[in-house]
């Protein structure tokens, strides 16, 4: 009971908070407003999970960490979200690296210049995953896909750089949509290698 009610009493204050790794995205001026208040008591007392949960409610922000250091520091290491996608048509949902949807505002030229992605609530891991592997398969064309759609009945659509739209259907153990995207990709090379040089644009 001694040892708990000296760990109350302000013989060991909070001098400093530490984030270890330089941010990008996420405001101070956010950090901030999200810290005020929550840092009471002292070094021994203050909720580290409080402190985690709130900072993970931020926009760009996908996970934390934080850990005493004595003998009066907090050190902060946090996760911001590296957006790979846009997620259906909100304009504001984002797909991180991890294939995970968040919310988050970015300026528009940098919003266009990612591929957009559309599934199921539920399926967006599933959904960028098929995306780099339909980017890997569609990369002896040069026509990468700038958007794939997995529609309710669980049918693909790829759209590719320059418009051409693939209707590749759903996945059948007979004829997988990797080997059906590969035949494109056959008839493909081969219709461009008959034409002259400079007959397509």
């Amino acid at each position: 009971a001694l040892a708990l009610g000296a760990m109350r009493l302000p013989l060991f204050p909070l001098k400093e908070v530490d984030f270890v790794q330089p941010l990008k995205e996420v405001q101070r001026g956010e950090i901030e407003r999200t810290l005020s208040g929550l840092l009471r008591g002292n070094f021994f007392s203050v909720n580290l999970d409080l402190l985690r949960q709130s900072l993970e409610k931020l926009p760009w922000v996908r996970k934390v960490e934080v850990r005493r250091r004595w003998p009066g520091k907090l050190e902060i290491r946090l996760e911001e979200q590296q957006p790979v996608a846009r997620w259906g048509t909100s304009g504001t949902e984002l797909v991180n690296s991890y294939g995970e949807v968040f919310e988050a505002v970015m300026p528009q030229t940098q919003m266009d210049a990612l591929p957009e992605l559309a599934g199921p609530t539920g399926s967006s891991q599933d959904v960028l995953r098929r995306f780099d592997e339909f980017t890997r398969a569609l990369g002896p064309i040069g026509h990468p896909p700038r958007q794939l759609v997995l529609s309710p009945r669980l049918a693909w659509q790829v759209v590719l750089d320059n418009g051409m739209v693939l209707e590749l259907g759903r996945e059948q153990p007979k004829s997988p949509v990797a080997t059906r995207l590969s035949r494109f990709v056959a008839v493909y090379s081969s219709t461009l290698a008959e034409r002259k040089p400079g007959a397509v644009d």
